[in-house]
C-alpha cells in the first residue's frame, strides 16, 4: 500500500480517495495551511508517506510542508510555480508555435504613457487579468482607456500596500462569445476534457469569466484530436506531469488561455476509462523515485 499525502480536502480528495484505495493507494488529508505547526516538533513524521498529490498552492506553506514530509510530489514545486506564472506559460507556448491570445506583459510600476499604447495595441475591450492569481481572481474587462487606467490604477494600489511578491500583469485581448474548454493531460497524455458553459441568467447579467468557482458548470465532452493533441504539446513543453489547459474556441481560433498544475479532479464520468489506473500508475513511479 503507497501512502498518498494530499493538502487539500475539497473536491479532489474527496473524490479520488476511494478509487485509488481500490488501486492499493491509501488518501490522507495532509493540510499545511492555516494551522500551526511546531518545527522541532512536527505533526508529521517523514516515515508517515510516501509521495505527495501536487505541491500545495501557497508556496511558503508547501515549503515547510515539503522540508517536514520529504516526499517526492506527482506536481512538484518548479511545476506549480511554472504554471503559476501565466505570462511565462504564454511566452514559452509562443516561443514555440503554439496559439496563445494576444498579450502584453506589464510589470508595475510603469507610466501612463507606456500604459495607453498598450491599450491602444488592442480592439477594445482588453481583459486585465493578474500574472500570478487562480480561479479568475482579479480579472477584469476594460471597455475604454479610462477604465483600463482605473483598473491598472487599482493594481498599482495593491502593489504599493501589499506585499505580493508580483507586481505584474497582463493585457490581452478580449475573445467575444468564445468557448471555454479544460482539458486535462497526465503523464504526457489527454485524459479526459470537459466545456465550462455559464447559465443564460448569468450571461444576460453580465458575467463572462467561466470558472467553474465562480458559478460555471463543466460538462464533459469529446475533443477533436488535433485540440487534444494540442493540450498534450502543452504539457510536453512545460515538463508538467499532471495539467490542466484551458482552450478558448471561437470557430476561427483555438488558443491556449492558461494554464493550471493544481487541477480540480471532476467526477469520474468526466474522464476517459482508464483515468484512475493511469493516476494510480503515475502515483506510483513518482514514489518509486524516492
Amino acid at each position: 500500500m503507497i501512502d498518498l499525502a494530499v493538502a487539500n480536502d475539497q473536491e479532489t480528495f474527496r473524490r479520488m480517495r476511494e478509487p485509488l484505495a481500490e488501486r492499493d493507494i491509501d488518501v490522507h488529508h495532509v493540510p499545511v495551511r492555516e494551522r500551526t505547526v511546531a518545527l522541532g516538533d512536527p505533526p508529521w513524521d517523514p516515515d508517515d508517506y510516501d509521495v505527495g498529490f501536487v505541491y500545495p498552492g501557497r508556496l511558503m506553506e508547501g515549503g515547510v510542508a515539503d522540508a517536514l514530509l520529504e516526499i517526492p510530489w506527482l506536481n512538484d514545486h518548479e511545476a506549480v510555480l511554472t504554471s503559476r506564472n501565466k505570462a511565462e506559460v504564454l511566452a514559452r507556448l509562443e516561443r514555440v508555435g503554439l496559439p496563445v491570445p494576444d498579450s502584453v506583459y506589464v510589470s508595475n510600476d510603469v507610466s501612463e504613457t507606456e500604459l495607453i499604447e498598450v491599450f491602444e495595441r488592442f480592439e477594445p475591450p482588453v481583459v486585465v487579468k493578474p500574472n500570478s492569481t487562480t480561479r479568475g481572481v482579479g480579472v477584469a474587462k476594460a471597455h475604454d482607456l479610462d477604465s483600463f487606467l482605473g483598473i491598472c490604477d487599482y493594481l498599482s494600489l495593491v502593489h504599493d500596500y501589499r506585499a505580493t511578491g508580483d507586481r505584474s500583469f497582463l493585457v490581452q485581448e478580449y475573445l467575444p462569445a468564445a468557448t471555454d474548454y479544460r482539458v486535462m493531460v497526465l503523464e504526457g497524455e489527454y485524459v479526459g476534457a470537459v466545456e465550462r458553459q455559464l447559465s443564460d441568467v448569468a450571461v444576460s447579467d453580465g458575467q463572462w469569466k467561466h470558472n467553474v468557482h465562480r458559478g460555471a458548470t463543466a460538462t464533459g465532452v469529446d475533443l477533436p484530436e488535433a485540440w487534444r493533441e494540442l493540450a498534450e504539446s502543452v504539457a510536453d513543453e512545460l515538463a508538467i506531469p499532471f495539467l490542466g489547459v484551458d482552450l478558448l474556441e471561437t470557430g476561427d481560433r483555438l488558443v491556449v488561455n492558461e494554464t493550471n498544475a493544481r487541477p480540480t479532479i471532476d467526477e469520474k464520468t468526466k474522464y476517459d476509462a482508464g483515468f484512475y489506473d493511469r493516476l494510480a500508475a503515475a502515483i506510483r513511479s513518482v514514489a518509486n523515485r524516492a
